[in-house]
């Protein structure tokens, strides 16, 4: 048994109320339970109870045993001086208050509801899963799961706001430098996006604005910061390119540090640093006002056809310097544009509509809900239970429900977790 079990139960209300009494025998109606505290002090504030028909309102503490109150030291503070019920799940001890007086205490171990208490035994079970209702997902109704789904992809929307206002208070309130590091990251995929990112945070964004009418000369600054210019040229481009980057680090007189060297080790060619960096520069160079442009658009049409480009002619024939291949145009796919569509565009767009106090949310969710599922193992593994993501709503729903709720184990908290403690 543990305490969260308590909370749960107290907060919805999960016990047989016909025939509650206090460990003394008062009968006990409970008016509302209160507001649950996460924060120091009572459990519960505000909640009202009647005791043998007087009417009470105040603050709820909840406890396995009365005795935790002392080992958690309770009686020393103020702030549990005005509780007006002490709620159990075993009483082995009588509390007190301020004034020796005993605390009304309610034992809840013979008043909860058999269902509730069966479906926790059945859910914290101490066998190995890789979520707590592995056995039990499938069986929950699609409904439920689609409508947490998307409460959970909100939610995980507005956790991404944090690290974007961040970004933006160390660019003084520059949007397009926001996205411009935020794209650049993301261009890295999982491998590459602390490299890329550090390049993109390495020089001021307005030396980008200032180089990029030319790909070649975005090249230069891209490739130069990634330490990617520094061996003996291997053919007249990359020898071209390393005198440009020396012109543009002479003249705009920034540094590598902090920059951490791009992989190429166990990546796909089409995702090699050069091919990512070499598209990230062609879409700077065609696209202008990059920010405004995906402010302004709205169907997925649109949005692909704003990250529509592909890497310059040289890399047309090459993977990395020096290296020739079969000829083949380095396009952003749609895929990989879906990736920057859920991992850069669609946070940052909520973020702004909020900084300007709007709600997109409708807009947005529709965006994710027209763009494919991301493919990656926790999607699988859930979808094998029960196929519930087709869409980047939903997988981003997944990514939160195994972050923010099954790792850390708050199945009290969670919509599948609740409907699971309602069965028998």
């Amino acid at each position: 048994m543990k305490e969260d079990f308590l909370h749960y139960v107290w907060k919805y209300q999960k016990v047989n109320t016909s025939n509650l009494r206090t460990v003394t025998g008062d009968e006990v109606l409970v008016i509302h339970p209160g507001q649950p505290n996460y924060n120091s002090g009572p459990d519960f504030f505000n909640a009202q109870v009647k005791i043998n028909g007087q009417l009470w309102a105040g603050n709820v503490e909840l406890h396995i045993k009365s005795s935790d109150w002392y080992v958690h030291q309770h009686e020393k503070d103020i702030a549990y001086n005005s509780i007006i019920l002490h709620v159990v799940w075993e009483h082995d001890t009588d509390v007190f208050n301020k004034d020796g007086e005993p605390f009304e205490t309610l034992q809840l171990k013979k008043y909860v509801n058999t269902k509730a208490l069966n479906g926790y035994k059945k859910l914290f079970s101490t066998e190995q899963k890789w979520i707590n209702c592995e056995h039990q997902f499938g069986n929950v109704a699609p409904f439920i799961i689609e409508n947490w789904l998307e409460r959970l992809y909100l939610e995980r929307l507005q956790q991404k706001t944090v690290p974007i206002l961040q970004q933006l208070s160390q660019n003084n309130n520059h949007w397009e430098a926001v996205l411009f590091q935020m794209l650049s990251k993301n261009f890295g995929l999982k491998v590459n996006g602390a490299s890329f990112f550090s390049i993109a945070t390495s020089v001021n964004f307005t030396v980008v604005q200032k180089s990029r009418m030319s790909v070649f000369e975005l090249e230069a600054l891209f490739f130069g910061q990634a330490g990617l210019l520094e061996k003996e040229p291997t053919d007249e481009y990359f020898k071209i390119l390393q005198q440009k980057y020396n012109f543009l680090q002479h003249k705009f007189q920034f540094t590598k540090e902090g920059v951490i060297a791009p992989k190429f080790f166990r990546l796909r060619p089409a995702n090699f640093p050069t091919i990512r960096l070499s598209q990230l520069a062609s879409l700077y160079t065609e696209k202008e006002h990059l920010f405004s442009t995906i402010i302004k658009a709205k169907t997925i049409e649109e949005y692909y056809a704003v990250f529509s480009c592909k890497a310059s002619t040289y890399w047309d024939t090459h993977f990395n310097f020096g290296v020739l291949t079969s000829k083949q145009g380095k396009v952003l796919t749609k895929k990989f544009i879906d990736l920057l569509l859920i991992n850069t565009v669609i946070p940052l767009k909520f973020c702004y509509a909020q900084c300007e106090g709007k709600d997109i949310s409708e807009e947005l969710m529709q965006l994710a809900a027209s763009i494919s599922k991301e493919e990656n193992t926790i999607v699988k593994r859930f979808n094998a239970l029960q196929p519930v993501a087709n869409t980047a709503m939903g997988s981003q729903g997944l990514l939160q429900l195994k972050k923010a709720y099954c790792d850390p184990k708050k199945c009290l908290d969670c919509a599948v977790g609740n409907s699971l403690l309602n069965r028998t």
